[in-house]
């Protein structure tokens, strides 16, 4: 361990965090979190949440999928895929059959034989319902 960074002590409220994230499909916002938990933790701050989100990000448990309509949206799904974001409801989805091998990404780079580590992909646009309102 670092010296310079302390030992930090478990929190049931950290856990809670993330098993919100790990139980929903949402790609949720921190503001999204804290709502979901203000319920059954009273005392939970939104500042908490976005800590503890910060710390999740770093720890490589969960990812960031960037931000939608001005808010930050995370994944606890951290294997390498695809998301597709609606650009008119901000909806997130998972998209497994989209995604690129690390193989070809690296080809398409111009980096053939380079070791990628991890990947991040996003398509935009419209949403099924979305579309089939506009029409």
């Amino acid at each position: 361990m670092d010296p310079v960074k302390k030992a930090s002590k478990h929190s049931w409220k950290r856990d809670e965090i993330l098993r919100v994230l790990q139980e929903t499909n949402e790609h949720p916002t921190a503001d999204w979190i804290y709502q979901k938990l203000r319920p059954t933790i009273p005392d939970l701050s939104l500042g908490t949440v976005y800590r503890n989100l910060a710390r999740f990000k770093e720890e490589g448990t969960v990812i960031s999928v960037g931000t939608v309509n001005g808010q930050e949206r995370f994944d606890a799904y951290t294997v390498p895929h695809t998301h597709f974001v609606c650009q008119c409801c901000g909806k997130v989805i998972d998209l497994e059959s989209v995604a690129p091998s690390i193989e070809s990404q690296a080809v398409a780079s111009g980096l053939p034989g380079a070791k990628i580590e991890t990947w991040s992909l996003t398509l935009t646009g419209l949403c099924p319902d979305c579309a089939e309102n506009i029409n």
